[in-house]
């Protein structure tokens, strides 16, 4: 089964009270390249990540500590408190996907999260994380979102090719603007009643 917290649209208060949008891999598959997506709502660590582990606490064991590549966040918190008790935060350049969030808990063990930028498109940010929760992927978190980028790229293209073919007369060219088809087949009958 999949663990989903659906998107809800964001607001003008970012802060972590308001559920995370998560996509888990079922539970009880075997382990991907990535366990699931976070898609948070901004690139504040401090705001963001209590609403995340909160939520990932009862079901995984309690998160004690999470990296993240510092590429697309501006800050990192050395700590974050949650719910009782301290998530330390760690960083690491090269080592580690900027795409990911990597979680570890002492308990249990790590898992690996592919971030979505907050300001993803809905629709694209949907079909991140259903492929990242996908226990039969096999891209890594920089794969998926490079794909997604390709993906845009290729529909921009379509709309473009598409946009000038018609306005260069290839949706309906030929056709008279003043009168329907119809009339105009009707007008080019000859008129065979003169002359009687």
């Amino acid at each position: 089964m999949t663990t989903t917290i659906p998107y809800t649209p964001a607001v003008e208060d970012r802060t972590s009270s308001l559920p995370p949008r998560l996509m888990l891999a079922p539970a009880g598959t075997t382990p991907a390249l990535l366990d699931g997506a976070w898609w948070p709502r901004s690139r504040d660590l401090t705001a963001e990540l209590p609403a995340l582990t909160a939520v990932l606490d009862p079901l995984w064991g309690r998160i004690t500590h999470v990296t993240v590549n510092p590429t697309f966040w501006p800050v990192i918190p050395r700590k974050v408190p949650v719910d009782g008790h301290v998530v330390g935060v760690g960083w690491f350049t090269a080592e580690q996907d900027p795409h990911k969030l990597l979680l570890l808990s002492y308990a249990v063990g790590r898992w690996d999260l592919l971030v979505i930028p907050p300001e993803t498109d809905p629709a694209v940010a949907a079909r991140l994380m259903t492929e990242a929760a996908d226990p039969l992927g096999t891209l890594t978190a920089s794969a998926l979102m490079d794909a997604a980028e390709q993906r845009r790229i290729a529909e921009e293209t379509e709309l473009s090719l598409v946009s000038a073919w018609d306005s260069e007369g290839g949706h309906g060219a030929g056709l008279p603007t003043s009168r329907s088809p119809v009339q105009a087949v009707i007008a080019q009958v000859p008129d065979t009643t003169k002359g009687i």
